[in-house]
C-alpha cells in the first residue's frame, strides 16, 4: 500500500513539473500533407501554453505504419506523442505483420478535428440522385468505373458503398486523388468520393455532380445534396469518416495525459486557432475529455474492422 502511495505521489509530482524539455510529435505522413498542416496549427499555441517547444517529426511510409511503429516504441514519458486518426482502428488489419495492436499500444489524449466526404459522378451520366445512380449501375453491371487513392478513406467508402448497394462498379486504385479528378473529367471513370474542399470547385462549375454526403447532416455549402442516411444508405453514413487526434505510448502517466487533454482543448477554443483549422477543410473541431476520447476510439475499433473486411481490402 505504501508503495502504491509513493507511485501515485511520484506521477503527480512528475505531472506538476511536466513539461521541462522538448516534446516530439510524430506525424506518420509526409511534411506537406494536410494532417501535418493541422498539426502545425495546433502545435504553436500548445507549445506556448505548455512553456516548451513541440517539434513535428514526419515519419511517412508503408501506409503510416512506419511512423506509428516508431511512436509506439518510444518512452512513455509524455515527451513522445503521435498524431493519428481512424486508421488506428484497422491498421493491424491491413498490416498483419505490424507486430502490435495500435489501439492497445497507445493511450488516447485528445481529438482535434473530423472530416466527411461527398460522393460525385460524371454529369455525363443520366442519374440525378443516388437512387437513380444505383439503378443505372445495376442496369449496367461492370460498365462503370470508380476511382480513388489506393487505401485511402475515399477508396474504403467507395468500395463499401459498392458492397452495401450490391453494385458491380469496377474500382481503379490511384496513387492520389489529383489524378482521379483528371480522369473523371476525361470520362475514364464515372464515380469518385472525396473531401468537399477538393471537389467543391468542380461541383460549382458543373463538372461534377454531387449525389450524397457521408455526414450526419447536410453541408451548408451544398444544401440540396442529401446525406447517405437520407438517401437510404445509413451504413455509409458513418461520419466522422476521418478524424485526427493526439495519442501517447501506453504507460504514459495519466496525470500527464490529463494535462495534455486540458491544454489541447483550451487551444481548440482559441478563435484564431479554430478559424485556421476550419480553413484546412475539416468538417468540425472535436473536443472531448480523455475518457470520452477513449470511449470514442473503442467505438471506432468496433466499427471499422467489419467495414474493411466487407470492402475486400487485402493485407499489405
Amino acid at each position: 500500500m505504501f508503495a502504491v502511495v509513493l507511485l501515485v505521489g511520484a506521477t503527480s509530482a512528475q505531472a506538476q513539473h511536466y513539461p521541462d524539455k522538448l516534446i516530439k510529435l510524430i506525424v506518420p505522413l509526409v511534411a506537406g500533407s494536410p494532417i501535418t498542416a493541422l498539426a502545425r496549427v495546433v502545435v504553436q499555441p500548445l507549445s506556448a501554453r505548455l512553456g516548451q517547444q513541440i517539434i513535428i517529426e514526419n515519419r511517412p511510409g508503408a501506409g503510416t505504419s512506419i511512423g506509428v511503429k516508431a511512436a509506439a516504441a518510444m518512452p512513455p514519458d509524455g515527451y513522445n506523442l503521435l498524431m493519428y486518426g481512424q486508421n488506428i482502428a484497422y491498421l493491424q488489419q491491413l498490416y498483419p505483420d505490424l507486430g502490435f495492436d495500435p489501439v492497445k499500444a497507445f493511450v488516447p489524449v485528445a481529438p482535434i478535428a473530423e472530416y466527411f466526404h461527398v460522393v460525385v459522378i460524371s454529369p455525363a451520366l443520366p442519374a440525378k440522385t443516388l437512387q437513380e445512380f444505383v439503378a443505372y449501375a445495376k442496369a449496367n453491371p461492370g460498365k462503370l468505373n470508380f476511382g480513388a487513392g489506393l487505401g485511402t478513406m475515399p477508396h474504403i467508402i467507395g468500395q463499401y458503398f459498392n458492397h452495401v448497394a450490391g453494385l458491380d462498379i469496377i474500382t481503379i486504385p490511384y496513387a492520389g486523388g489529383e489524378q482521379v479528378r483528371v480522369d473523371i473529367l476525361g470520362g475514364r471513370i464515372q464515380m469518385n468520393v472525396g473531401p468537399p474542399t477538393n471537389l467543391m470547385g468542380l461541383i460549382k462549375q458543373g463538372k461534377l455532380r454531387p449525389l450524397a454526403v457521408t455526414s450526419k447532416v447536410r453541408m451548408k455549402e451544398l444544401p440540396d445534396v442529401p446525406t447517405m442516411i437520407e438517401s437510404g444508405y445509413p451504413q455509409v453514413g458513418f461520419h466522422p469518416d476521418v478524424w485526427q487526434g493526439i495519442h501517447a505510448p501506453v504507460g504514459t502517466p495519466m496525470p500527464i495525459i490529463e494535462k495534455l487533454n486540458t491544454e489541447i482543448n483550451a487551444v481548440l477554443k482559441i478563435p484564431e486557432v479554430r478559424t485556421s483549422i476550419l480553413r484546412l477543410g475539416v468538417a468540425d473541431i472535436m473536443s472531448m475529455t480523455q475518457r470520452e476520447f477513449a470511449t470514442f476510439i473503442d467505438g471506432e475499433s468496433t466499427k471499422w474492422p467489419p467495414i474493411i473486411k466487407a470492402t475486400g481490402f487485402k493485407p499489405q
